[in-house]
Order: structure tokens, then C-alpha cells, then sequence
């Protein structure tokens, strides 16, 4: 290198950007135990040789794994591992393949925990599960210098068969809560009646008085002409006049 001087250290300087670090290995050993970088670094020929690692977020899209559930259901399902290295070092020193290592794992993973599940289990607790799951890929990848950030379950497919059972399940349910809604509904209803009759039949001309405001807003709604008839005993009360002395008076006569 010196005496290739000044030709030589344009093959010595190496620039790292921002979201990469270099292990450099010098005869064999990594030096000072740590990555270098960013910006840069001198390498010398012929005794180190260096490995980049890029330190942003992958994405590790986790293709469809058939699954047979606690409840001896077949289903397909897929997700997706967002994970970033964190220690250079270790993902280098550590493990051949660091992402190839993740994405077998989580694989695996995914398939032993939606195992010990059952379909409705997996259908309403996709949040819960997928932060099981990143849990354990988070204590298993900590040797290899790996961060899980999130797990997401995208699609969990059933066979169709199963979804007609289970849609004519639920119409079904939904049919036997509304049977009860509306028997509950008929009930209070008939209850409020009942004291309504009661109020009314306190009061003989309070039912016709009623009578009447239920013709005015129909009426009103409408817009047409109504003909009723007027009872007589609407007149009760009314001047001290009835249906049954207007009868009865003739006779007397």
C-alpha cells in the first residue's frame, strides 16, 4: 500500500452511507468488536475484508401457510414481519443467512401458534395472536441482532363449504334475536297499553277526547276530508245530557 502510494488509497477508503454499517474483519477477526460507519472507513488490502449490512426496515411477506386448528378446521393463512437488524455484529457473526433465518422462522412461527387455536379464536383475535407471535420472534432473533416491529395477520381462508355453514349459522342467529326483540317489543307495548286503558278509564270523555286528536293529526298529515261518526255518549258530561234520558224522556211523556 505504501508503495502504491497514493494509487492505493482509492481502493483503501470505503464510504458507508447513513443506513449501513461495515463489519470489518482484519486476518480473520472482527475489529474492535463493533461496525464501522457511517461515512468513512480505511480498509487495508490484502488482510481485511468487510461486510455491509443495511440497517433499514425489511418487510418479510410470509406466504400462505395451510393450517389445521385446534378445532380440526383446514385453513390458509398469510402475514407479514416488519424487523430491522440492530446489531451488526451479531447478524454477520451469528447466523449465515439473517434474513433467510427470519422469514423460515416466521413461518414456523405462525403455523404453531395458529395451531394451538381454534377458527373462531383466529377470527376474532388477530391482534392478540399477532403480538404472540412477534413476541416470540423477538426473544428467538435476539441473538441474531434482529428487532421484530410488527406482525400482521393479512387473510385467513376458510373453505367454502365451512363459510355456508357458518353464514346460514349466523342468519339464523340474527333471525332468533329479532323473534326476541319483537316479543320483548310486544310486551312493553301491551304493558303501556294496559295503563293507558287504566288512565282512560278514569275518565269516560277522556277516551273520546283522544279519539278526536287522533283525527286531527291524521288530518293534518294527510291533508283530506274525514267523516266520522259522533257518538252520543260523547255528550256525557256535557250539560248534564245522555244517550239514555234522550230515550227515556219520551216514554215519561
Amino acid at each position: 500500500m505504501i508503495i502504491t502510494f497514493p494509487i492505493s488509497i482509492w481502493i483503501c477508503l470505503k464510504i458507508i452511507k447513513e443506513y449501513e454499517r461495515a463489519v470489518v474483519f482484519r486476518l480473520g477477526r472482527i475489529q474492535a468488536d463493533k461496525a464501522k460507519g457511517p461515512g468513512l472507513i480505511l480498509v487495508l488490502p490484502c488482510i481485511d475484508v468487510f461486510v455491509k449490512v443495511d440497517l433499514r426496515t425489511v418487510t418479510c411477506n410470509i406466504p400462505p401457510q395451510e393450517i389445521l386448528t385446534r378445532d380440526s378446521v383446514t385453513t390458509q393463512v398469510d402475514g407479514v414481519v416488519y424487523y430491522r437488524i440492530y446489531s451488526a455484529v451479531s447478524a454477520v457473526a451469528n447466523v449465515n443467512d439473517v434474513h433467510q433465518a427470519t422469514f423460515l422462522l416466521a413461518q414456523t412461527t405462525l403455523r404453531n401458534v395458529l395451531g394451538t387455536q381454534t377458527l373462531s379464536q383466529i377470527l376474532a383475535g388477530r391482534e392478540e395472536i399477532a403480538h404472540s407471535i412477534q413476541t416470540l420472534l423477538d426473544d428467538a432473533t435476539e441473538l441474531w441482532g434482529i428487532r421484530v416491529a410488527r406482525v400482521e395477520i393479512k387473510d385467513v381462508r376458510i373453505p367454502v363449504q365451512l363459510q355456508r355453514s357458518m353464514a346460514a349459522e349466523a342468519e339464523a342467529t340474527r333471525e332468533a334475536r329479532a323473534r326476541v326483540l319483537a316479543a320483548e317489543g310486544e310486551m312493553n307495548a301491551s304493558k303501556s297499553l294496559k295503563s293507558a286503558s287504566m288512565v282512560l278509564s278514569e275518565s269516560p270523555i277522556a277516551l273520546q277526547l283522544r279519539y278526536l286528536q287522533t283525527l286531527t293529526t291524521v288530518a293534518t298529515e294527510k291533508n283530506s276530508t274525514i267523516v266520522f261518526p259522533l257518538p252520543m255518549n260523547i255528550l256525557e258530561g256535557m250539560g248534564g245530557l245522555s244517550y239514555n234520558d234522550n230515550k227515556k224522556a219520551p216514554n215519561r211523556a
